[in-house]
């Protein structure tokens, strides 16, 4: 294949850090590599549309370098709080980034992949991804990606013919590697990493690369970084409230330092507005709750000031990190305006809906996303109960951003509740069945249609 050198744009830029960022690694040798979900529309913003299977293989499965791009996949070094609990022990362990490209808009992007074998962070795992596991992380970027919410995107799903082990699913299980677009895997965690060394010239090195890079900004200055990454993380806070998304492990290593949402494992949708909904199996004192997600974003992004205290004072960092509630406030307006397809009123009004809609959701049981169906672009439908009367007005009186017209409309909500997602692995492991997991990812982008 020819690439287009108008649309395929390989990037370096993440050599520019030095090796003591990462570790250069080699992907696993696979006995199987059957191509299960390939995303044509991400590759072609970044030059890649058009990829016959043996070469979407070669690059996808078996890691042949992109060219121009890096010549090794690079394991990247990172800390971070695990559960509130700081580990230094960690890295990339069954993952690394395998090649760096712009895309349609010229952001830098990143292609990083996920049980693509052993590297030096793997502490006692085999480096390999669950099949289930992959489908779960297209199913739930997918989603994310037509509710508006800042996310990674899955851009190929390979199964690679290993049985796995493992304590939380029935083993053995089929394996498969992913490989995921996003606007960088820089984390938290991984300017912690340098703060816990007291390596304050490489730290000066991450800030300007993440600033020039990732923000387009010609600076240095680490107040600067964290006030756009307050902005970034309350926005995606919010966007995960009104999505009723739960990521399940909001540790500071899983928070991106462009605040876009990645790494999939335990999440879940909330059926209905409950705060306490917890994802994951093993979060026992609800840390990373539906209702507490906010919070939790919150105190990462105190680690990152901590961290950041290396190379400035305290007093501005915490000026700048004191403008996360303010940045969250307008933020979560905007995202339940967009999904009810409203425009805004004023910040009181605005503010006024959500919190009525908030307490009608909790009073009611109503399901999140049957209510948002129902009063996208339309007034509130009859048969709900008294206890939306406030809601139903406010409603009422915000201008509408959008139409009904498209064919969504007419059928019923598109959700992605854990029993739907069971019964699509189910007739992937039983019968090898893929009609329903690529009907749900047809159902998906036609909502994101709608709703756009």
């Amino acid at each position: 294949m020819a690439f287009d050198p108008q649309a395929y744009r390989p990037e370096t830029s993440l050599l520019a850090l030095g090796d003591a960022f990462y570790d250069q690694v080699e992907g696993a040798a696979f006995p199987q590599t059957i191509i299960r979900f390939l995303n044509e529309r991400a590759a072609t913003q970044i030059g890649l549309g058009g990829m016959d299977d043996g070469l979407w293989t070669e690059h996808f499965g078996l890691f042949k370098p992109l060219p121009g791009s890096l010549t090794h996949p690079l394991a990247l070094r990172y800390h971070g709080h695990q559960f509130r609990t700081y580990n230094p022990d960690i890295g990339d362990g069954r993952g690394f980034t395998f090649a760096q490209l712009r895309d349609d808009k010229g952001r830098l992007m990143d292609l990083g992949t996920k049980g693509s074998g052993k590297t030096p962070w793997s502490r006692f795992g085999d480096g390999r991804l669950t099949l289930k596991g992959g489908v779960r992380e297209v199913l739930a970027s997918e989603m994310l990606e037509a509710l508006n919410v800042p996310t990674s995107r899955s851009f190929s799903l390979i199964e690679t013919g290993e049985a796995l082990h493992r304590e939380d699913e029935p083993s053995p299980t089929r394996s498969a590697v992913l490989v995921r677009l996003s606007h960088s895997h820089i984390r938290i965690g991984t300017f912690q990493r340098l703060a816990f060394g007291r390596e304050a010239d490489a730290m000066r090195r991450l800030v300007r690369y993440v600033m020039a890079n990732l923000y387009g900004e010609d600076s240095d200055d680490p107040v600067r970084l964290l006030e756009l990454v307050v902005e970034r993380t309350a926005r995606l806070a919010a966007s995960y409230m009104a999505a009723g998304f739960v990521h399940g492990v909001l540790n500071s290593d899983n928070i991106n330092i462009t605040g876009e949402s990645f790494d999939y494992g335990p999440w879940r949708f909330t059926p209905t507005w409950e705060p306490a909904f917890v994802a994951a199996y093993f979060d026992h004192n609800g840390i990373y709750a539906f209702g507490r997600q906010p919070e939790a974003i919150h105190w990462d992004v105190m680690q990152l000031a901590s961290s950041l205290r290396l190379l400035t004072d305290a007093d501005p960092l915490i000026a700048a990190l004191d403008q996360f509630a303010p940045a969250y406030q307008p933020a979560i307006t905007d995202a339940f305006l967009w999904r009810l397809g409203r425009a805004s009123v004023s910040p009181e009004a605005d503010r006024a809906l959500v919190q009525a809609t908030e307490r009608a959701l909790r009073e009611t049981g109503t399901g999140i996303d049957r209510f948002f169906f129902d009063a996208f672009g339309q007034p509130l439908p009859d048969g709900y109960a008294p206890a939306w009367d406030e809601a139903r007005a406010l409603l009422a009186a915000a201008p509408l951003r959008a139409e009904r017209s498209h064919p969504y409309w007419a059928g019923e909500p598109c959700a992605m509740l854990i029993e739907e997602v069971e019964a699509i692995w189910s007739a992937i492991r039983d019968q090898d069945d893929w009609a329903p997991f690529n009907a749900k990812i047809a159902a998906i982008r036609n909502m994101g249609e709608a709703l756009r």
